[in-house]
Formats: structure tokens, sequence, C-alpha cells
């Protein structure tokens, strides 16, 4: 197949590209480069031996997308490109509603004009809000979200499965993931924000790697066995063969189809920082503050849906994830 990648040089799009590539298909990227760097395109060669094609595109600009589109017959775009950051959401819910909502729809709008009739959506195991129960269902209630990044997931579920019913011939498939970490082994590819990490692996990996002297944990007053948050931690890896598995998913009857994405068990902020110690024979300092605005007690993934349509089944393990992070982020500058 030929795909579009919006937000490929991003951490879950990059590896998402290696995989896509190493099986076989043929992938252009776009992204704006406002979280991620240009020289992913060159270390995703250096693994696949394929550099795929770049357009520095912010997917919201119809004109710059739509050159994009008149220049090559997409089989199916994977939408990954938007704002992630939870407590940024919050405190500046215009700027996520407007990026994230104007991207999707400008997207949309194209693929209906050319005739590219599959999207691959990066959801997020957010749009389920405060769990009533876990491990979360895909049949389960959604709503009552918490923040404004996962309204916007929420809300973008909802215009795909309005759009493909609005227009027959549309398939669209949303993959909730929930909580990515790691690296690919190769030490080329990781998670690498910009500035300070709003998501809790590459801020550990900074502190193991003396870049930043302590991790902050929020809230240790949870209803959990030790205080702290509990998430199904994935390893990138798993994910982008996640994405690679859910391209079946057009083949489907159904127009619109969802999968969660995850481990299947739940792992808290207290025990990862142990795992992560253990895997690379460290400590690391930590200070507990208080909850973050935004976020819940417990969330992790029955995958039960995607491991029986998809053929999902996770390889690496959390510990696996703690060995490749901390290496990818020890050969950072």
């Amino acid at each position: 197949m030929k795909l579009l990648v919006t937000g490929g040089t991003g951490f879950i799009g990059s590896h998402t590209v290696v995989a896509l590539i190493e099986a076989g298909h043929e992938v252009v990227i776009v992204d704006n480069l406002v979280n991620s760097q240009r020289n992913v395109v060159t270390k995703i060669k250096r693994i696949t031996g394929v550099k795929p094609l770049f357009y520095k595109v912010d997917v919201a600009h119809e004109k710059g997308l739509r050159k994009v589109f008149s220049e090559h017959k997409f089989d199916a775009v994977i939408h990954f490109a938007g704002l992630k950051a939870v407590d940024e959401s919050v405190e500046k819910p215009l700027m996520y509603y407007r990026n994230n909502l104007d991207s999707t729809i400008t997207l949309l709008e194209l693929m209906r004009e050319f005739g590219v009739k599959n999207i691959l959506f990066s959801s997020s195991a957010t749009v389920y809000g405060t769990p009533k129960r876990v491990p979360l269902k895909e049949e389960d209630p959604i709503g009552g979200t918490t923040n404004p990044y996962g309204t916007t997931k929420l809300f973008i579920e909802q215009i795909l499965m309005d759009f493909v019913a609005a227009n027959p011939g549309f398939k669209a498939v949303s993959l909730r993931y929930f909580n990515p970490i790691g690296a690919h082994p190769s030490k080329l590819l990781g998670e690498s924000p910009s500035d300070i990490p709003n998501n809790i692996m590459p801020y550990i990996s900074r502190v193991a790697n003396g870049k930043l002297s302590h991790l902050n944990v929020f809230g240790d007053d949870y209803e959990t066995p030790d205080g702290t948050g509990i998430r199904d931690y994935v390893h990138v890896m798993d994910l982008a063969y996640g994405h690679l598995l859910a391209l079946k998913a057009f083949e489907f009857d159904h127009a619109y189809n969802v999968y969660n994405l995850g481990t299947g068990k739940g792992t808290s902020v207290l025990e990862l920082v142990h795992l992560y110690e253990k895997a690379n024979r460290l400590k690391i300092p930590y200070v507990i503050g208080p909850r973050r605005s935004g976020d819940i007690a417990e969330s992790f993934a029955d995958i039960s849906k995607a491991k029986t349509e998809l053929g999902f089944v996770p390889q690496y393990t959390v510990k696996d994830a703690c060995r490749h992070a901390y290496l990818f982020e020890k050969k950072q500058k």
C-alpha cells in the first residue's frame, strides 16, 4: 500500500513508519516538526534502508496538504499529527481544539476530494474518561474526558464515525493507545521532546542520564496499592506493529472499527520507576508532589478484540521498554 503518515517524524509515528517500510509499504510523511526533528527521516533510512518522502507541512494548512495529495495517489492515511500533552491542554484548551480538530477536518476534506477512502486514527484511552471498571473494553462508554487533549480525541472519533456514515465506501479505524514507552532497539529512534518531557518515560531517562535532577511523581494518594497512578505501559515497537496489523481492518464489513492497544496489564508509577532501576542497574531519585490536573487513578486495557481480530500480541515487556528508553537517551547529546 502507499500510505500518507501525518506526524510521521514523531515518537509513535516514526516507529510505525519503520514497521510499515519493513513490511513492504510505501510511505510519505507530512509533519510540521513542532515537536520532532527532520533528522528522524535519515534515521528511518539507517534502520530500513529506505528514505521515505518527507514534506514539512502543517496538516491544518489546506494549501500545503493539497500539494501532497495532488502529487501522490494514496491507498490510506495514518493520522498521528496533533498536540498531545495532557497538562498543556488544560492550560491552553483553545490551542488544542483549534489544532487537533482543524487538522483532522482539513485532512478528511482532502481525502474525500482525492478519493482516499481509508484512515487509521491515532486515538487514546483518554476517551474513556474516568473508568468505571478496568480493564477497559472497546464497548465501554466513552466521554466524560478529564482534559481537553482527551476531548479532542473523543471529538475526532465522533467526526470519523459521522464522516464514514455520510460517505459510503470510506473506512475509518481508531486505535485507542494506552501509554507508549520505550525506543527502537537500534537506539536511533525514541521519544525526544524538544523541551522538558511531559511523558514519564523520557523524563525518567533524562534523570537516569543526569540531565534532570529528579522525577516528579504527581500524587501518591490515589486509591491504588501504592497510591500512585496505574497505567498500561506498552512498548512503542508493539504499538507500531499494531498499526501495521490494523490495516487489515479496512477489509472488514464495518465502516468504523475501534481497537485498544496496550498490554492488558497495569503498572503503577512507582512500579515503573523500580522496574527502570532494575533494568538499568541505577537509582532514580524522585519527589512526591500534588496530583496533576486532568489525571485519573487507574487505566489499563482489555486487548482481546485486537488479539482476536488483528492478531495483536505484544512481544516486549515493560522492563524491555525501560532498557531501550535508557539506551536511547544515553545516546542523545
